[in-house]
């Protein structure tokens, strides 16, 4: 029997690790076009000012920059944001949204793609970011089901096991993290928790099969886990199997369910923390970017 897999240090999937330029390339291609898709049938346009936070490579907040300019602006924050150049609009910001402010009805859109399910603060901090909003303001969040990953084709029977295998330990790492790699189907109740009105909500799944971006995250994914699955008990076969088999003209696999989900401040109700919105401030000349720590 596999043993539990060694609990992760910090976030599972670090812009640290030597792997993350390729997991971040594969994140643009497969998700860009859903999440600013959405944004710009919500009606994301020039003028606004946006925040992203948990912006990894910044693809997300370059698409926004393109569709608020000109007169709007960007600002993309991340605890470690070394890999996003500012540019005229872009502002870019070392943040920690669980433990640094944010400036109080500061935005018209917040986004928040792959980021809080990894976060034991989700809800605390979801209320931070609809505070963040200005009344009437966007909040898109974007968050996987992980919780059924099903083969469809696969080689032979002790693949598809050694595969469930896999998927159940990536999710379990997660969970040592504190992270819940579930959480996108409690996304749309935890929005409206929040205060938000309005929810829209769109659920994707995606094909993983050679070639496609979904797949590319997955063995970005193995070999980013690979010391934590030997630590918890599968061989170096067994990954190198696992590699061959993603590679397989034969092989192919759902994601979970990519929930993208939108809600709106409201302009007149009680805010998530039970301030009166007409007591708060709401001016577009607030600060757009976090307060300093």
């Amino acid at each position: 029997m596999t043993a539990p897999p060694t609990p992760p240090q910090g976030y599972v999937f670090d812009n640290d690790s030597p792997h993350s330029a390729r997991h971040h390339a594969s994140l643009e291609e497969a998700l860009d076009p859903l999440t600013l898709g959405h944004l710009r049938e919500a009606g994301v346009a020039p003028g606004m000012d946006c925040l992203e936070v948990g912006a990894g490579a910044g693809s997300v907040a370059r698409g926004l920059l393109r569709l608020v300019g000109p007169g709007g602006t960007v600002t993309a924050t991340d605890v470690k944001p070394g890999r996003i150049a500012p540019e005229p609009g872009l502002t870019v910001l070392a943040h920690d949204v669980v433990t640094d402010p944010l400036p109080e009805a500061g935005y018209d859109v917040v986004v928040a793609r792959l980021v809080l399910q990894h976060l034991p603060e989700r809800q605390a901090v979801l209320r931070r970011l609809v505070r963040a909003l200005r009344p009437g303001g966007l909040l898109q969040v974007d968050e996987f089901d992980a919780g059924h990953e099903p083969c469809l084709l696969v080689p032979s029977p002790a693949d598809a096991r050694l595969y469930e295998r896999f998927t159940a330990a990536k999710s379990a790492l997660m969970r040592a993290g504190g992270g819940d790699p579930t959480w996108g189907r409690r996304a749309p109740a935890a929005l409206r928790e929040a205060g938000l009105t309005g929810l829209r909500i769109r659920p994707h799944v995606l094909l993983r099969a050679p070639g496609t971006p979904a797949l590319g995250l997955q063995l970005h994914h193995l070999d980013h886990l690979a010391p934590r699955l030997l630590d918890g008990g599968f061989t170096a076969a067994e990954l190198d199997r696992l590699h061959a088999m993603m590679r397989d003209p034969e092989f192919a696999a759902a994601t979970g369910v990519l929930y993208s989900v939108q809600g709106r401040r409201p302009l007149r109700t009680p805010a998530a923390d039970g301030t009166p919105a007409a007591a708060r401030a709401t001016p577009r000349e607030n600060d757009p970017s976090p307060e300093a720590t």
